[in-house]
């Protein structure tokens, strides 16, 4: 792995860059995220005509830029530091990699264009967590999760698909509770849960945003830049994305791998904008005649912060790389994917402490104005709390990578112990004299 950046790449980040400080600012964010639409459609569309942000990583057959893994992970970094309320993550990554891994050639010729074009934006929706439904955590009793849950729920509950009753479609019945980008996107690529106790999978629909029987509900957000919405289906009509017969957990967990890239780039580029204006900040604060970043407690606090997020980065970069080697070689069987399956997880892993870290310092040194909502540091923080709940906690994707490595080995299987016979109490013999 070479770290050193091209021209390319190193154009990529500075002009999304000078772009975001003249257009989306703070005050600008603000706006965005009380829009109804959730973000600024015009500022959206100016990033796709100008550097094509939604199709940076799509291939150009599909009217994308055709760059990869290590290109996407540097512009969602600098998306994180703006945190710009935009389709980004839900459409350009999430639904759009979906219809690339999963979509058969004439859906993908058909979808994709408008989506790397900006003019329709799509968003995956899954009854589980994100988290969860994507493969980046265990699932199990022992982490608190329910035993067999998929990303379109159980044989009860969730997401339901069941053929229509005059045989042409597919419909869909259930709701999921928090779907990113669920109540503005133009389609809906849906994980529901079919075929009973016998053939019991998981498959992937799509749903325009006028079918009948669809009901989305824009919910209240701990963060704000990004919309969650409750999405109900009520016999909705959905056509297989792909083939109907084969289990798309495997397409969902490759595409899951993307979802977290641009999660933890965007954790990092969050993480290192609040050091940088914590840094500012402590220079120009005066505490007993002094400034208060000439206090050495403060300097060691932000030192600490400053190594976590340069690692954070590194382990972004690193599980980039991995990726788009992946790409590359087209081997899902080869050491290229165990690697990547690994790298992403504990990348994501790392960056979202860095956050929460950078954004809890910020806070704390920045004293009593950081708490208020007129201050841009609460939005960090509700961006690394957020986060953590819905694609990670850090320990369940280290515990999830641990497992994909084997680091461990295969679970032992208990062996009963015996109980133990209970010693009998000494008798005392009492002797009178």
């Amino acid at each position: 792995m070479d770290p050193a950046l091209t021209p390319e790449q190193e154009a990529v980040r500075r002009t999304l860059r000078e772009l975001l400080a003249k257009h989306s600012g703070p005050d600008e964010v603000r706006t965005a995220s009380a829009d109804p639409q959730g973000y600024d459609a015009e500022l959206w569309h100016r990033l796709a005509d100008q550097l094509g942000l939604p199709g940076l990583a799509l291939p150009t057959a599909y009217g994308g830029i055709g760059l990869g893994p290590v290109e996407l992970a540097l512009a969602c970094e600098e998306s994180g530091r703006a945190l710009l309320p935009s389709p980004l993550l839900a459409s350009s990554v999430l639904a759009s990699t979906a219809v690339r891994i999963l979509g058969t050639g004439q859906q993908r010729a058909e979808l994709l264009p408008a989506l790397a074009g900006g003019a329709r934006t799509g968003a995956l929706i899954t009854a589980a967590a994100p988290a969860l439904a994507l493969g980046l955590i265990p699932a199990g009793p022992g982490d608190g999760l329910p035993d067999g849950t998929t990303a379109g729920g159980g044989r009860a509950g969730g997401i339901q698909a069941r053929p229509a009753p005059e045989g042409d479609g597919w419909l869909l019945y259930g709701e999921a509770g928090e779907a990113l980008d669920g109540a503005r996107a133009d389609l809906l690529v849906v994980a529901a849960h079919t075929g009973g106790f016998p053939r019991s999978r998981t498959v992937l629909f799509l749903v325009e945003a006028a079918s009948p029987g669809l009901a989305r509900t824009r919910l209240a957000a701990m963060d704000d830049t990004r919309t969650l919405a409750r999405v109900e289906f009520r016999d909705t009509p959905a056509v297989p994305l792909g083939d109907p017969e084969r289990d798309a957990s495997p397409g969902l967990a490759r595409t899951g791998l993307y979802a977290a890239l641009a999660v933890a780039a965007e954790a990092v580029g969050a993480a290192e904008q609040c050091l940088t204006r914590t840094v500012e900040y402590v220079q120009v604060r005066k505490q007993f005649g002094r400034a208060v970043g000439s206090f050495q407690a403060v300097k060691h606090r932000l030192a600490d912060v400053y190594v976590a997020v340069e690692t954070a980065r590194s382990a972004v970069h690193y599980a980039a790389w991995t990726l788009e080697r992946d790409e590359e070689t087209g081997d899902r069987s080869g050491e290229g994917e165990a690697a990547a399956a690994t790298a992403v997880p504990l990348a994501l892993a790392h960056a979202l402490e860095s956050l929460r870290t950078a954004a809890a310092d910020a806070v704390q040194l920045h004293g009593g104005i950081a708490i208020t909502w007129e201050h841009d540091a609460q939005l960090y923080f509700k961006r690394a709390a957020a986060d953590e709940l819905l694609f990670g906690p850090p320990h369940l994707l280290r515990a999830r990578a641990a497992e994909l490595a084997n680091l461990f080995g295969p679970t032992p299987v208990p062996v009963p112990v015996p109980a133990p016979v209970p010693t009998p109490a000494p008798v005392t013999v009492r002797q009178e004299a």
